[in-house]
């Protein structure tokens, strides 16, 4: 195993050295975890404009904000607006999963606005090509889903999903011990459905040697998509979502055979006593890869909060090891996310992931804490908010208050304040 021919691309060398440095970890280290596999660096050869960014063991854990366009509403200003808003509040990537309207354009001005990486789902564009075609799903071949791979990654997107750990074998697993809400994952229920009516297997597991080419000719890291994730706390590790977990950790290693950088794709909806034990299993069964998950989500009794029951989950699995956390907004389960939406998803996992931070001693992640605390024991309005996640809606509560910057004081305790000399 070795990515040592990325280092000989002036570019991607350059970046490391960047990183390294915003990381505060030496190059020699970032080098080595690279090489290891244990961290990904997010660098397309055809999107170099994009913020450099690094994914994996000790070092900051990132938030990706998803968005795009639904059948049912395509408004391709709002979708850039969300990509503006998310950025803007803190988001390290982004990724379209637009399934609506003409999706490459839709991903081409979506990369000519974001600032950071861009990831993407190409069997989406596959399914939809097809309903545009009026055929069904089951109708894709083979080379209509890696045609739609191959355009994603000449249009530049820094690191895909494909589902290849969706196989024969745990669909039949699935079925035998039963669900309570099945297949949620929409690019998994795409390949279920096509497996299922063939009897053949999963084409992107089938011929994952062609996807681990595709990958390497552009340095896109491949994200391996957790299709059989548990879609409620019922179906929270089971022999389904855990096969799944032993088939990537194969394909990981077959990845780093080839030098193509890899990560893994984690649940779902998952309690809280049961987190750190499957970001401990994807670690030792993954061989160390990068864990991406989505929340995990730890209640499923909250829509509308759904940011908070992800953030809780995000934190523990943050601090457990995981090393990206995909947000989830308040419309979660309801409706497409609207700006606000995204705001807010955004700052909630960006709080899960600072905590998560701090527990694993990422170099650097209490500074602002201790600074913050040091500012509100003098009293000191403004570097306080200044200093805190959300400084406009800091400032926004701290106003409604009636207090002036000058008093030492909130409306909270007025003079009774404990802090107060």
């Amino acid at each position: 195993m070795s990515y040592s021919h990325l280092f000989e691309d002036k570019n991607f060398a350059a970046a490391v050295k960047q990183v390294s440095e915003e990381e505060r970890i030496s190059v020699r280290e970032l080098e080595e975890k690279i090489n290891s596999g244990r961290v990904v660096l997010f660098r397309n050869k055809r999107h170099l404009k994009a913020k450099l960014l690094a994914v994996g063991e000790g070092l900051r854990t990132k938030v990706n904000a998803n968005l795009g366009t639904s059948p049912e509403k395509v408004d391709l200003e709002m979708e850039l607006e969300k990509v503006r808003t998310a950025i803007a509040n803190g988001a390290d990537t982004i990724m379209d999963l637009s399934i609506g309207g003409n999706l490459r354009e839709i991903r081409r001005r979506i990369m000519e606005v974001s600032t950071v990486p861009v990831g993407s789902v190409p069997i989406y564009e596959a399914a939809c090509d097809m309903a545009k075609r009026k055929k069904h799903i089951v109708e894709m071949t083979p080379d209509d889903i890696f045609d739609a791979i191959r355009r994603h990654l000449e249009d530049g997107i820094d690191y895909i999903t494909v589902h290849c750990g969706v196989t024969l074998s745990a669909v039949e697993r699935m079925e035998k011990e039963g669900r309570l809400v099945g297949v949620v994952s929409r690019g998994g229920s795409f390949l279920v459905k096509w497996m299922q009516h063939h009897g053949r297997e999963n084409p992107l597991y089938e011929h994952y040697d062609r996807l681990l080419e595709m990958a390497g000719e552009f340095n896109v890291t491949l994200s391996l998509g957790d299709g059989m994730r548990p879609g409620s706390l019922k179906d929270a590790t089971d022999r389904t979502q855990i096969e799944e977990v032993i088939t990537l950790g194969e394909l990981v290693d077959r990845a780093r055979k080839t030098g193509v950088q890899v990560m893994v794709e984690g649940p779902g909806h998952i309690p809280l006593h049961e987190v750190a034990i499957n970001v401990e299993l994807e670690k030792k069964l993954c061989h160390g890869a990068p864990f991406y998950v989505l929340g995990p989500l730890v209640t499923d009794f909250a829509p509308g909060y759904d940011h908070i029951t992800s953030a809780i989950g995000g934190a523990m699995a943050a601090a457990a090891g995981a090393d990206f956390l995909c947000y989830v907004t308040p419309s979660e389960h309801l409706r497409l996310p609207n700006v606000d939406d995204v705001r807010e998803g955004v700052i909630a996992a960006r709080i899960a992931a600072h905590a998560g931070d701090i527990a694993k001693g990422i170099p650097g992640a209490r500074e602002v804490d201790d600074r913050l605390s040091e500012a509100r024991k003098r009293f000191d309005w403004k570097e306080h908010i200044a200093l805190s996640i959300d400084p406009k809606r800091a400032q926004e509560l701290h106003d409604q208050g009636g207090t002036t910057p000058d008093q030492q004081m909130c409306t909270m305790c007025g003079e009774y304040c404990a802090m107060r000399d």
